[in-house]
Parts: C-alpha cells; sequence; structure tokens
C-alpha cells in the first residue's frame, strides 16, 4: 500500500529541479516505490572536498533534497508542505569516484512533523552515510515576491 498523497512521473519529479542545488550538483530522483523516494547523485568535482572525497555537505544536500520531495508526496500540495527543520548525519565510508543512490523512507508521519531516514550506498551497496531529517509540516503560501 503506498503512502503517498500525490505522485508523478519521474521526468516531472527532476524537471521540478531545474536550475536548482539539486541540478547543479547531478542529482537525479530515479525511482519512487510504495513507501519509498530513491535517487542517485555523482561523485565528481561537483560533490567532492578538497582531498578527493566525497563532501560531507553534498551527501547531506542528497539526503535532505529525497527525505524532503518524499515529505511533500505525503501531503495535498494544494494546503501544506513539508519543510527542513533539522538533519543529521554520520559518514561512515568514504567514496573517491562513481556514484552514490539515497533511499529515503518514513520513520514517522504526522499532522505537524515527519521524520525521515536516507541511507546513502556506494556503487557496491556499501553504507556511505546514514542520516535523519525532520520535516515541519506547514500551511502551504505563496513564495514572496521579490
Amino acid at each position: 500500500m503506498s503512502i503517498w498523497k500525490q505522485t508523478s512521473d519521474l521526468d516531472r519529479i527532476n524537471a521540478w529541479n531545474h536550475d536548482t542545488l539539486v541540478e547543479h550538483l547531478g542529482m537525479r530522483v530515479t525511482e519512487i516505490g510504495a513507501d519509498y523516494v530513491r535517487g542517485t547523485m555523482p561523485v565528481d568535482a561537483r560533490t567532492q572536498q578538497t582531498f578527493g572525497l566525497l563532501h560531507g555537505g553534498a551527501s547531506v544536500a542528497l539526503a535532505e533534497s529525497l527525505g524532503t520531495l518524499a515529505g511533500n508526496l505525503c501531503l495535498d500540495a494544494a494546503t501544506e508542505m513539508a519543510i527542513g527543520l533539522d538533519i543529521n548525519a554520520n559518514h561512515v565510508r568514504a567514496v573517491t569516484a562513481g556514484v552514490v543512490t539515497g533511499t529515503a523512507r518514513a520513520l514517522h508521519i504526522g499532522r505537524s512533523t515527519q521524520v525521515w531516514e536516507i541511507r546513502i550506498e556506494d556503487e557496491h551497496a556499501r553504507l556511505v552515510c546514514i542520516s535523519r531529517l525532520t520535516l515541519a509540516v506547514v500551511p502551504h503560501r505563496a513564495p514572496a515576491a521579490i
């Protein structure tokens, strides 16, 4: 049974990220299952730190991007939205090249908060980073005019 209140095809979801950090870092949403969202990010000059390792901040950006997308797919987009409240991450394995894959799964979906676990793995399915994201569910407001 699916947890999603709204769905969309992957091309449309990836198009939402045009001209954002997500696109700049090369992230792509690759799969939406009944209870998870999965996506990838390359380990290259855009996402590496000075010593050639995957930057911890890039891993956190992937985790928050996947978790926030998943959280919002659980809501009625016309009336509410999920925004980041807190994130933590443990970086457990270095990666120097290739692609990492993140999978976001809900730990709690409530009326005012959601908690998501995001596992990021290397191309050999070895854990690279484990993250927990707390989202606040707030009324959906139109962006402020500049």
